[in-house]
């Protein structure tokens, strides 16, 4: 019998940028949150169990956005991930605030992972034929002999803020459809007719082609991917940390590259056409409603989600 996908949200971080909680925002007159957008698509499309991971100060209130409302019709299961969550004999950095990354969030979930995966963000709203494709995609990976994992991936025209700059996965991608490398690039702008990122938000400036795929971190897993996240995790702490005690992170472009690097998995590219949605910057917000008032309007979703 083929065992069901689950979905993985990760929800745990703060969006500085933001300047708070933003995956809480309601986004509708009806108090829905762009995550409830993301299951509603989820779940028309098949998905019938979510893992949500989150930290324990936001539990309370995180819970009441779901319970008597997306509960009714996904089965939930909660994850947390927190700074602690490290192996016993691990010596904290003096100081050391910031979350791990969002490799560290997928393995604060894996105790409840007991399937092939989808992993997204809370805070992201990537269309209904994304989670089409996944469900689908993790479906098909239960008849496959050779590791394969997958990824959604977006236009970079497609995932770009009118308010300000963004950190995109830049893919490189081969004739086939695999993907060779992915690097994360910073201040990802329009300048003018083009699209451009920098290390610093300064000159010099390199170009992005239009057309170029990126990762919003839309991962398809294998349920074998949880025994990587252990094994790098050890590494990430006994080797990366050291370059920044108190900044690094081990965030899953950074995981999937390696992967690569190794040779140990192949990663399927399914490019979606729709655009993305999200909230970088607090003044995002706006442009977010109007775009999901446009879409009950024009009868993609009902006016209540949850009715």
């Amino acid at each position: 019998m083929k065992r069901e996908p689950i979905l993985v949200i990760m929800a745990a971080g703060l969006g500085s940028r933001y300047g708070g909680l933003k995956q809480m925002a309601p986004i509708t007159l009806e108090k829905e949150i762009l995550l409830d957008f993301a299951l509603y698509d989820a779940i028309r499309a098949g998905f019938k169990r979510v893992i949500f991971v989150i930290k324990k100060e936001i539990e309370e209130d995180f819970k009441k956005l779901i319970e008597g409302n997306s509960d009714k019709y996904i089965d939930v299961q909660y994850a947390y991930q927190e700074l602690s969550h490290v192996p016993e004999d691990f010596v904290f950095p003096e100081g050391r605030i910031k979350p791990w990354g969002t490799s560290h969030a997928v393995l604060s979930a894996c105790r409840l992972i007991d399937a092939n995966f989808c992993v997204i963000n809370s805070d992201d709203f990537y269309g209904p034929a994304a989670f089409e494709t996944a469900y689908n995609y993790l479906v098909e990976l239960e008849d496959k002999e050779e590791k394969e994992y997958g990824m959604v991936g977006y236009l970079v025209e497609k995932t770009l803020s009118d308010k300000g700059s963004v950190t995109r996965g830049v893919c490189e991608v081969d004739e086939n459809g695999y993907l060779l490398h992915i690097n994360e690039r910073k201040n990802i702008k329009r300048m003018g007719e083009d699209i451009v990122y920098s290390k610093d938000g300064m000159e010099p400036f390199t170009k992005i082609s239009e057309g170029t795929t990126v990762s919003m971190n839309f991962w398809l897993f294998e349920e074998s991917f949880k025994d990587e996240l252990l094994r790098m995790f050890e590494d990430f702490l006994k080797d990366d940390l050291k370059k920044d005690p108190l900044n690094a992170e081990w965030l899953l472009p950074d995981t999937i590259e390696r992967l690569l690097t190794e040779k140990k998995v192949k990663i399927k590219v399914m490019e979606s056409k729709d655009k993305w949605e999200g909230m970088t910057y607090k003044e995002d917000l706006d442009h977010v409603r109007n775009a999901m008032g446009s879409l009950k309007k024009k009868g993609l979703y009902p006016k209540k989600l949850w009715g």
